[in-house]
């Protein structure tokens, strides 16, 4: 099995592992499970050895788990022991018509989809990324539970709560303590970007193209791992859910060109509001968009289309390290 990202190796052991937040399910030939702890990792030191497996020759395949696997991954990259993150749909659709499910079961089918597909090693991310990736994650949630009380509160104000009901100064009083809180993380953020040439750089000349901001720079500097993860502008926009994909089968079906449901909503979010702030000051952006719109076209595919050329314009400048000219549309 050829793995490869940076390098090529050849991998003899496909480790299929399904992590929980107590434990963690390793499949190879047997099962083992083990703590979620350092404890519980080196236990699996210790069944590499009973076994003779080379720990250079290993590739562990687990799901994208969030914090569940922070710490199993530190101490991967620790002892230079290869895995990477696979999407649970890809697994569940490799498998075709399945049944039943298990910790177990889901750890040896890990292995299995790990043995049939070409998978790319999970680089070691620096110390900043890592800090901005839990700052915004942190911010986000901030962010969405702001939005959920701020809807409440237009609801209590329809129903004819006054704004000194203690209902809504309470509401009032959390969202403000949000405010802060999101303003903290996003400093915290800024001085992270500030003292990193690199990062900084790079948001710098995002921030050159016009609908392009502080907030839309970072989550696009954080997803792309600081434009190290996805080859292409293309294979971002599939990422973001704003790639088109043809819907034909045969002559009887011939279907819309959609854009897939299965998508990071926050960037695709992120992205909307960049071309509708982008519709309205770059003026190349807006002629298109009006001129399509005169012509009968879809508002909403028009948008799409801003929205992708936005992001080819993120791919561009970062590939050339020079700042977004405007009327200069080589990449648009």
């Amino acid at each position: 099995m050829i793995i490869s990202k940076s390098k090529v190796m050849k991998v003899q052991h496909i480790i299929g592992a399904d992590l929980s937040k107590t434990t963690i399910d390793l499949f190879l030939q047997s099962r083992l499970q083990i703590e979620n702890t350092k404890i519980g990792f080196q236990q699996m030191m210790n069944w590499f050895k009973q076994q003779n497996i080379n720990a250079s020759e290993v590739m562990i395949v687990m799901e994208h788990t969030g914090l569940y696997s922070y710490c199993f991954e530190n101490f991967l990259h620790e002892h230079h022991i290869a895995f990477c993150k696979v999407n649970a749909y890809a697994v569940k659709r490799s498998m075709g018509l399945v049944r039943g499910k298990s910790d177990s079961i889901d750890a040896r089918r890990l292995a299995n989809y790990g043995s049939k597909e070409k998978l790319s090693v999970e680089p070691q991310l620096s110390k900043e990324l890592q800090r901005l990736q839990m700052l915004y994650s942190t911010r986000e949630r901030l962010v969405r539970h702001k939005a959920a009380l701020l809807n409440a509160v237009s609801e209590y104000r329809n129903i004819g709560l006054a704004a000194s009901d203690l209902i809504m100064t309470t509401h009032t009083t959390v969202i403000k303590s949000f405010e802060k809180q999101i303003e903290k993380l996003q400093n915290q953020m800024d001085d992270i970007v500030k003292n990193n040439p690199s990062i900084k750089g790079n948001q710098n000349l995002l921030q050159s193209i016009k609908g392009v901001g502080r907030v839309l720079s970072i989550a696009t500097i954080i997803k792309t791992r600081n434009f190290t993860r996805f080859q292409s502008a293309r294979k971002f926009a599939c990422f973001c859910g704003t790639a088109p994909f043809e819907h034909t089968s045969g002559s009887s079906i011939r279907g819309k060109t959609k854009v897939s449901q299965l998508a990071d909503k926050t960037m695709k979010t992120l992205l909307d509001l960049s071309a509708k702030s982008a519709i309205q000051y770059d003026k190349e952006l807006r002629e298109y968009y009006l001129r399509r719109i005169e012509s009968g076209k879809s508002k909403m595919s028009t948008i799409n289309i801003v929205r992708n050329k936005i992001l080819y314009r993120m791919f561009a400048v970062i590939k050339r390290q020079t700042p977004f000219v405007e009327n200069y549309l080589q990449t648009a």
